[in-house]
């Protein structure tokens, strides 16, 4: 073994490698905190302590010291971790998903099958609201021009005068109601001819109720015959024979024309609302014609009604 195995301890030669830095004569740096140049070499293998002393005493071959190996355990072992909270994560959104369906589904469902909003229009809706505030004007009218006749029934000299004219007018009023008086107006004619099946009383009554609802004012009836009953609160109607009306006790044939005086476009709204009287009167086969009357005339008169209980409350 040569001098230079025995003072590397390992039986080798040792590695050439970039020389110690050396002074001007080449003689080894002089600082006393300098580095062992062996010791930065990155070829010079790690010296266990009592290595060099335990080979040079035996003098014989050293096997060589093999790095401890870092297992990297962790990132396997978190990747099944990961993957399972994924997984949940999954289901619980799928499951939220699934629900939020089930509650559209059975929404839509129930507005799809509720009557009410399936049968009336947007547009109908519409026109009943404007009809409706119409009438609340037309009544606020009314009270206007109520309480003007009061303020000038009570205002001195005119009172008489005021009186006069307020009771003729009422007494006009009260005698186009009750069917003593004649009328004229704007309003429709509304003619119903029958189908497979006759026009029923249901259907004239219905229809009465409606143009009623609507503000009517003054009515009346004519049949086929051109007989003419005037219609008022106590009018009736029964079916007849052979698909015949009798009104107020007066037998009436078809087809039937109810003469009307009020504001046609509320009116002619009133009847042809889904589910109403044009819809019923078509189902069975029959038609409805409404015509607009700038002028109509209910000339038909009803006799007055002699009460014999009811008296005015003095």
């Amino acid at each position: 073994m040569s001098d230079e195995q025995t003072e590397t301890g390992t039986g080798w030669p040792q590695p050439a490698g970039p020389g110690r830095p050396a002074g001007p004569a080449g003689e080894p740096d002089p600082r006393p905190d300098a580095p062992d140049p062996d010791e930065l070499s990155p070829l010079a293998p790690r010296e266990k302590p009592g290595d060099g002393e335990r080979s040079g005493a035996e003098g014989g071959d050293v096997e060589p010291v093999e790095d401890a190996t870092v297992e990297l355990s962790s990132t396997p072992a978190s990747a099944p971790a990961g993957r399972g909270r994924v997984s949940a994560a999954s289901v619980m959104i799928a499951a939220l998903l699934a629900l939020l369906g089930f509650t559209l589904v059975v929404q839509l469902k129930t507005t799809s099958t509720d009557p009410a909003s399936g049968a009336t229009r947007q547009e109908d809706l519409v026109r009943i609201l404007s009809d409706l505030d119409a009438r609340e004007n037309r009544l606020r009218q009314d009270i206007a021009a109520l309480e003007e006749s009061q303020r000038q029934l009570r205002s001195g000299e005119q009172g008489r005068q005021a009186a006069l004219e307020e009771a003729t007018r009422r007494a006009d009023e009260l005698g186009i109601l009750a069917g003593t008086l004649p009328a004229t107006g704007p309003g429709l004619s509304v003619r119903f001819e029958a189908g497979a099946k006759p026009i029923s009383a249901v259907h004239v009554l219905d229809a009465v109720q409606e143009l009623r609802g609507a503000g009517a004012e003054a009515m009346q009836i004519s049949g086929g015959d051109r007989a003419t009953v005037r219609i008022i609160a106590s009018t009736y109607f029964l079916d007849g024979e052979n698909g015949s009306l009798i009104v107020d006790g007066r037998r009436l044939t078809g087809p039937y024309t109810i003469t009307v005086i009020g504001d046609p476009a509320t009116m002619r709204t009133a009847l042809n609302i889904p589910g109403g009287v044009v819809a019923s009167v078509q189902g069975d086969g029959g038609t409805v014609h409404v015509e607009d009357r700038e002028v109509a005339e209910v000339s038909a008169l009803h006799a007055p009604i002699k009460l014999e209980h009811a008296r005015p409350v003095s």
